[in-house]
């Protein structure tokens, strides 16, 4: 036992800063060399936006305990901003409406956020149903916000930085993986921060943070602020680099359903969580399409697939909240220390 703690003591620890660094190097580098076009546009580019989506909720309900079911109206907000601050605002960059849009998601957000003020748990995820009523109606019954589009459908507009054309699938995958990448740093800093503890003791014991001088009232609506930002910004990427459209469909309440499924599935608090889970929600699905027609061909249709997919995606989310609560990245963690231990052993 001396000799194997001594080995393990031993073993070299890479800063952890090490592992982002690699794979972004590895995502800027080498992936847009060797990725075919349906690689970006069926799994990186979902994953991405879905990703960012997972880490703005995580952030609000995972660190900051506010359980919240409107995450596909800020990620409609953040889209549908953007693109009204792009054809109206003359000369506003690219950058300039992707941030405008998430200032307007964050004010959306916080004013649907007022209600935990008063409210907790289940009565305020049912309230937050309102904003995704709320913003759905809008959307459609205006038709100002969708330029008067008669179908409400409307073309995303050319992603262009500097003069740089993004329209290829592979400067799209660039352009939301930069924002990701940024946005998910900001994220760590902020979790790790004071402003991240006052989120977490929030969580667990809102009277003993009040007594320790946390201001709950104002870290509350901060909370749901920065992860509405964080979202809407993601609705953007979901509809300007993935989707390529602007729809009020694209951000419905089974939406909101996934977001919060990424975050349970691959862990509450943790910003890897939310990667982790996006990873198997956008690959899940496909690898089951292309397993069913193996199995069972022409039967296995889209709505075969549809029920199979979400029976199948329930029983996953059951297993977990029961077998391993934190999610996919605690298993993950798991196994890389089991894997680590194994090799120090030898």
């Amino acid at each position: 036992m001396t000799a194997i703690t001594s080995n393990f003591s031993a073993a070299p620890v890479l800063p952890k800063w090490m592992a982002p660094v690699l794979l972004l190097s590895f995502a800027y580098g080498v992936v847009p060399l060797i990725g075919s076009s349906y690689l970006f546009e069926a799994i990186l580019l979902p994953f991405l936006a879905l990703g960012l989506a997972g880490v703005g909720l995580n952030i609000l309900t995972g660190y900051a305990g506010q359980v919240s079911l409107g995450s596909a109206a800020f990620m409609a907000a953040g889209a549908f901003a953007a693109y009204n601050f792009n054809l109206r605002v003359e000369g506003l960059p690219l950058i300039g409406s992707i941030f405008l849009a998430g200032i307007v998601a964050a004010a959306i957000g916080i004013v649907f956020g007022l209600p935990s003020l008063r409210l907790k748990g289940f009565y305020l995820a049912v309230s937050t149903l309102a904003a995704q009523f709320f913003v759905q109606w809008a959307l459609t019954k205006f038709s100002w916000f969708s330029n008067e589009s008669a179908s409400g459908v409307i073309d995303a507009p050319r992603l262009s930085i500097g003069g740089l054309a993004l329209d290829g699938a592979v400067g799209r995958y660039l352009f939301a993986l930069t924002i990701v990448a940024f946005l998910t740093f900001l994220a760590h800093r902020l979790v790790t921060s004071q402003t991240g503890r006052n989120f977490i003791a929030i969580r667990d014991n809102e009277t003993a943070a009040r007594i320790i001088g946390i201001p709950v009232l104002k870290t509350k609506l901060l909370a749901f602020a920065i992860s509405s930002f964080i979202i809407g910004v993601a609705g953007v990427i979901w509809a300007f680099a993935y989707l390529r459209t602007v729809e009020p469909a694209g951000f419905d309440l089974d939406r909101s359903f996934q977001i919060l499924f990424i975050i349970i599935i691959g862990g509450l608090a943790s910003i890897r969580g939310a990667f982790f889970g996006a990873a198997l929600i956008v690959v899940f699905p496909l690898g089951l399409s292309r397993l069913g027609g193996f199995l069972l061909g022409d039967v296995f249709d889209s709505g075969v697939l549809d029920m199979s997919q979400r029976i199948v995606l329930g029983a996953l989310i059951i297993l977990f909240l029961i077998l391993e609560p934190d999610g996919l990245v605690a298993l993950w963690d798991r196994i890389r220390r089991r894997l680590l231990f194994a090799w120090q052993s030898t």
